[in-house]
């Protein structure tokens, strides 16, 4: 596969663009030289051919050649909402989620939640959560980008009229919760086409409080299996599950 970089510029058939400064630097840090084929997508939808025209000090010139109608997206759009893990465990769930073929992410600060972000904090974790996306996209094939949503509370969140999928999921380890491998294997077409909405906690889980407003609100409570699984492996396992169908 040939290297492939995200251009936030919208791409067109034989035009010659100056790549963003993070591509230009992986360009050189590859040796790649004028001449050399390259990959673009700038997350409209399919891939470009490009060639590299210039390179300079710090700037890398591309001319934009065919179009490719080629994706890569799982066959049921599913959105992430997250207790957001501590450390790096965020990065590698994001990194990793967009690997899987997740739609999008909602970072939540939920009772549980070690990690507290707001203000100026939150949009920079947001921002850096975004471009771990963008390198996964490059790395994995995709040719659209998941977009992170900037880190809400829990009831904030929970309150939000934009949550329109027609299956919404909470993880949960209650007694009597549903597999969600069954809801996975039995997703009609139609199910598939409006997607699914997944709520998981961070380490401990979402409070009970937080649960209870959740299936209130039409979140369906399903588990992943008897083991306890930590926070990131559970909200990847559940993504798995339900993209792969």
């Amino acid at each position: 596969m040939r290297p492939r970089f995200y251009c936030i510029a919208p791409l067109a058939a034989q035009r010659t663009l100056a790549l963003p400064a993070g591509a230009a630097r992986h360009v050189q840090v590859l040796r790649m030289q004028p001449g050399d084929g390259l990959t673009l997508f700038d997350g409209s939808g399919g891939e470009w051919d490009g060639t590299i025209e210039r390179m300079g000090r710090s700037e890398v010139t591309v001319r934009v050649g065919q179009h490719s109608a080629i994706e890569r997206e799982a066959p049921r759009a599913v959105h992430l909402a997250v207790g957001m893990p501590a450390n790096e465990r965020m990065d590698w769930l994001v990194e990793k989620a967009t690997e899987l073929g997740v739609a999008s992410i909602h970072p939540l600060i939920t009772a549980h939640g070690v990690l507290r972000l707001a203000g100026e904090r939150a949009e920079k974790k947001r921002a850096h959560w975004q471009a771990i996306a963008v390198s996964a996209c490059e790395q994995c094939g995709r040719n659209r980008v998941p977009l992170v949503h900037p880190v809400r509370p829990f009831a904030t969140w929970i309150d939000a009229p934009s949550i329109e999928e027609a299956e919404r999921f909470v993880l949960s380890l209650a007694d009597g919760a549903h597999a969600l491998r069954t809801d996975a294997s039995h997703a009609s077409d139609a199910t598939k086409l409006h997607g699914a909405c997944v709520l998981s906690g961070p380490e401990g889980g979402l409070g009970a409080a937080e649960e209870r407003e959740a299936i209130a609100r039409g979140f369906a409570p399903r588990t992943l299996g008897p083991r306890v699984l930590r926070a990131e492996t559970a909200a990847l396992a559940a993504l798995a599950l339900l993209t792969s169908t």
